[in-house]
């Protein structure tokens, strides 16, 4: 009879088991790989994911990674190589790595509030991504990799941002002290441009 009642008793601890909306097939799948799954349902119970700190699902053929945002602890995100189109990590504090390269990206938001802690970021290889959302511009401009046709902004809006960069013009390129210099291969270098925005780039010989 004791029994019986201790199993009822905790039937609503089961039923109210807080989940997370997974509804991309692939990403679900590399959950399952983990060991953090087991069944396809589009969720994955949030506390399997919530102390998760290192997600590695590079070339998945994921589309959709709704669902990261639960990973609350997630400090390297490895992405790169999918076909993903939106990439919301905004509730992602913890991020100290992300390699978005060579996806769909048209929406990035890593304005988690804590930028200064992201010190490895790199999300080439993305044509249609035009902004990246972020809390702190200078920071990302001097430490973030993004293609040449993308700015950092605290607002992203899809037409601000297309005039923006339509409009822009190379003033000078300098070196890491500041100093303007030709561009050489194998050089950390910084182009600056009309509009306020500058690039970090290194040509490798």
């Amino acid at each position: 009879m004791n029994k019986i009642l201790l199993i009822l008793l905790c039937l609503p601890f089961f039923g109210n088991a807080q989940k997370t909306y997974v509804p991309d097939d692939a990403f679900e799948q590399v959950l399952i790989s983990l060991g953090l799954d087991n069944t396809f349902d589009d969720s994955v119970y949030t506390s399997a994911i919530d102390t998760i700190a290192i997600l590695y699902m590079s070339n998945e053929g994921i589309t959709d990674l709704t669902g990261i945002e639960d990973f609350t602890q997630l400090s390297e995100l490895y992405c790169y190589g999918n076909q993903i189109t939106e990439l919301d990590l905004s509730n992602n504090p913890n991020l100290f790595e992300l390699n978005c390269n060579n996806n769909s990206l048209v929406s990035l938001d890593v304005s988690n509030g804590n930028n200064s802690g992201l010190w490895y970021f790199t999300a080439l290889n993305n044509p249609q991504l035009y902004c990246i959302a972020v809390n702190d511009i200078a920071f990302a401009n001097y430490y973030w990799l993004k293609d040449s046709g993308c700015v950092f902004s605290t607002n992203c809006s899809t037409s601000s941002v297309r005039d923006f960069n339509e409009f822009k013009t190379l003033i000078k390129i300098v070196d890491v002290f500041g100093r303007e210099v030709v561009p050489k291969p194998n050089m950390t270098l910084f182009y600056i441009y009309s509009n306020g925005t500058v690039e970090k780039r290194i040509v490798l010989e």
